[in-house]
């Protein structure tokens, strides 16, 4: 492992490029579509004891689309089994879930609606109770020219909703665009972060959510559950405890961190990826160094959200 986070920071040198991207300014969505896929969002008429809606396991405004909560509370105040990640720039996200059982927005979008923890709901009785209501009927006439709300075309919308849910021009963003400077702690944090090596694993436009990794490669990492990891889905022993990488755009906002939320803020879970993933102690000055760098990660809010 650690030969592999010298190579890869030497290819970052030899090419003279920095290893993250900033978010587009301007996202790429539908407006129209998007706006009923938002109504969706927040609307518990999706579950089925309308007791939930898919804003209540990914608040957008103060969670940064996450759940402050170690794992989201569903259909009969059931428990689910892992920590919800954040739907924010979730487009950018190579598969979607920690373990990658969707392979698009559309897909991850169908999952909690059908899930008996979740919304325990299924095509059927989604297109039953939005058809007897007529607010619903003129929207997607108007939208999407139809007569009659269709399953497929409600997933639409909410990934059109979800497309729009991207948070631009953080600090770093315009850092990385030349438009201003960071503060020393800020670029010695960046610095930190590079050094130490989480950069491998946290790359790209989404800082992260671009590749599977196992957590505990040099330290095995004990949970005190079975949660779904990778293994779910491959059925091979050796992907147990591997989950995708986690996006740390906006990272500040989204604690608790990790797939079974036990690290409650973000030096404990710089602490606790350095020992199980990095095989290395940091102090608490560097900590807080790095801290200072992810807190540049913060976007702006989606516009999406304001848009009427």
């Amino acid at each position: 492992m650690m030969k592999f986070i010298l190579i890869f920071l030497l290819f970052i040198s030899i090419n003279a490029k920095e290893p993250i991207s900033p978010i587009p300014v301007k996202a790429d969505y539908d407006l129209k579509k998007a706006l009923l896929g938002k109504s969706l969002f927040f609307d518990t008429i999706l579950s089925k004891d309308r007791s939930v809606s898919c804003f209540s396991c990914h608040n957008v405004y103060e969670d940064g689309g996450a759940d402050s909560r170690d794992v989201s509370i569903g259909f009969d105040h059931r428990k689910g089994n892992i920590q919800s990640p954040t739907v924010l720039n979730a487009r950018y996200n190579f598969v979607q879930f920690w373990n990658g059982r969707a392979k698009n927005l559309k897909e991850q979008a169908s999952g909690p609606l059908n899930n008996p923890v979740e919304h325990n709901m299924n095509p059927q009785e989604i297109e039953k109770r939005l058809n007897k209501i007529p607010s619903y009927k003129e929207e997607f006439k108007s939208t999407y020219g139809v007569s009659y709300i269709s399953y497929e075309l409600v997933l639409d919308a909410i990934v059109e909703f979800e497309k729009g849910l991207t948070t631009p021009n953080s600090r770093f963003d315009k850092y990385l665009r030349g438009e201003i400077n960071l503060t020393d702690e800020e670029v010695k944090g960046y610095k930190l972060f590079k050094h130490y090596g989480c950069i491998t694993c946290h790359n790209g436009i989404n800082v992260g959510s671009n590749s599977y990794q196992k957590i505990g490669t040099f330290i095995p990492y004990e949970n005190k559950r079975k949660y779904p990891d990778r293994s779910e889905v491959t059925k091979n022993k050796i992907d147990e405890n591997v989950f995708k990488v986690p996006t740390l755009r906006n990272i500040s906002k989204t604690a608790p961190y990790f797939h079974d939320g036990s690290s409650k803020t973000l030096k404990e879970a710089i602490t606790t990826m350095s020992e199980h993933n990095l095989g290395m102690a940091i102090s608490d000055k560097d900590a807080n160094y790095i801290i200072s760098f992810l807190k540049t990660l913060d976007g702006e809010t989606p516009k999406i959200l304001n848009a009427e």
